[in-house]
C-alpha cells in the first residue's frame, strides 16, 4: 500500500492533466473538499461539476511542493500552484490539509488568498 504522502504527491501531480475524473478518483466516495474561501464540498456527485467549473478556462497548471509533512492520516503540503487562465499567468501560494483514509482524501482544506487569484485575472 502506497503511504498516504505518495498518494497525495500523485494527486498534487495530476492535476497537471486537468482530468476531472482522475483527480475524483483520489478521493473517497463521501470525501470533502474544503476551499475554505467558499463552503465545503462532499462526495463524489457535487465534487464532479465543482472541479469542472473550478478548471473551467484553465489551460495549464502545475503545482510546486515547497513543504509537505505527514503524520499518520495526515498530510500538509505548502505549495505554489502556476496555473494559466486562458493566456493569463496565476501563481497562488497555497496551504492544504489532507485528512487520509483507506488510502483515499476524506476531507481535504486548501487555505489561500482569493484576492491573489482574482487579481491575476483582472
Amino acid at each position: 500500500m502506497q503511504s498516504n504522502e505518495t498518494i497525495v504527491r500523485a494527486f498534487i501531480a495530476a492535476w497537471s492533466r486537468l482530468d476531472v475524473e482522475e483527480l475524483l478518483s483520489y478521493f473517497a466516495a463521501d470525501g470533502v473538499y474544503h476551499n475554505m474561501p467558499i463552503g465545503p464540498i462532499a462526495g463524489h456527485e457535487r465534487l464532479r461539476p465543482f472541479i469542472q467549473n473550478f478548471l473551467k478556462g484553465w489551460t495549464a497548471t502545475t503545482w510546486d511542493i515547497r513543504a509537505i509533512l505527514a503524520s499518520g492520516d495526515l498530510v500538509m503540503v505548502e505549495r505554489l500552484d502556476r496555473t494559466r487562465v486562458g493566456n493569463k499567468p496565476v501563481d497562488l501560494p497555497c496551504c492544504g490539509v489532507f485528512e487520509m483514509k483507506d488510502g483515499k482524501i476524506q476531507v481535504w482544506r486548501d487555505y489561500f488568498d482569493m484576492a491573489t487569484y482574482t487579481r491575476a485575472l483582472s
